[in-house]
């Protein structure tokens, strides 16, 4: 007799490739570690349209920020037509819906950036005024402080799409998130592997999330076996200095933190849209602080920047 739940454990999810690549990886899991969600009628991967989806010829600060990725699915969250909710967590606002949580993430992929370029080109090699396409202000803004002669444009869509419109000559070299070709196994086509000394990641870059109901401890139990502390102690900090700095897609921000003979040790960075002005600035202390530490972090950074009065 099966152990199967009556209905099936639903895990909404955004519909690209890499989106229902990591929502696929989360039902791999929970099934290895449940044998009751083993039978493939126990789960249930539900794919859901957002406007960020929609929406490709303009950047996300234009059309509201991070919430185009994340709004849909949530309200199927809160309404309980799904039960999980697969996300990157850098597409992830700071501030969650009353009553969400997102009490797991998955163990990190390779949190670094790259350079696609059409003529296998590095950053430094592109000839003075080639495009670069990108939608992120954040990369954006560290390409401009390396290459000021460089143009960049906006280039939005999943990675198959920005794919193809550099081999259609849209642009010259895009940027990409390592973690999201190391997930679809096309992680050869990167011409240039930034380290985060050269171009900082993304705040959560290459985490996955798993939100949940607040209420429904059947469902937290689940992702509980699944869920990897360390990720959760750096990427919390993370958006602990995001928070700090009011961050959004309209703001070149960037962050990482990593842990060490546990001590958590974090990296930010503020910078003008244009490349310009670059504030960068590091802080360290004990995991069990990473929350702090990545506030603390951010509030400097909002000072040096000037998006804060010096209190």
């Amino acid at each position: 007799m099966s152990n199967a739940p009556s209905s099936p454990l639903r895990i909404g999810t955004r519909g690209s490739p890499l989106a229902l690549a990591q929502a696929y990886e989360v039902q791999r899991l929970l099934r290895a570690a449940w044998p009751e969600l083993a039978p493939d009628t126990a789960t249930e991967v539900v794919v859901i349209d957002t406007r960020g989806d929609r929406i490709l010829d303009r950047a996300l600060a234009e059309i509201g920020g991070k919430g185009l990725f994340t709004e849909e699915i949530e309200a199927r969250l809160h309404d309980g037509r799904i039960d999980v909710a697969v996300h990157s967590m850098k597409d992830m606002p700071t501030e969650l819906p009353d009553g969400l949580e997102i009490p797991c993430m998955l163990p990190r992929e390779d949190p670094r950036d790259v350079l696609l370029s059409r003529d296998g080109l590095r950053l430094d090699q592109l000839a003075a005024g080639a495009v670069v396409g990108t939608a992120s202000l954040r990369r954006k803004s560290q390409v401009l402080a390396q290459r000021p002669d460089l143009k960049v444009i906006v280039f939005r869509g999943n990675v198959q799409t920005r794919m193809r419109k550099l081999k259609e000559g849209q642009a010259d070299a895009t940027l990409l998130a390592l973690a999201g070709l190391n997930r679809l196994d096309i992680a050869d086509v990167a011409t240039q592997v930034f380290e985060p000394e050269e171009l900082l990641p993304a705040v959560a870059q290459g985490a996955i999330g798993v939100e949940i109901r607040s209420a429904d401890d059947r469902v937290r139990k689940f992702v509980a076996a699944i869920s990897c502390a360390d990720t959760v102690t750096c990427v919390n900090a993370e958006r602990a200095m995001l928070h700090a700095l009011d961050g959004s897609c309209r703001t070149p921000i960037a962050g990482q933190a990593h842990l060490k003979d546990g001590q958590i040790v974090m990296d930010g960075l503020v910078a003008s849209e244009d490349g310009a002005q670059v504030w960068r600035d590091t802080d360290k202390g004990p995991a069990s602080d990473g929350a702090e530490i990545g506030r603390r972090l951010g509030m400097r950074l909002k000072v040096a920047s000037g998006r804060a009065p010096i209190s």
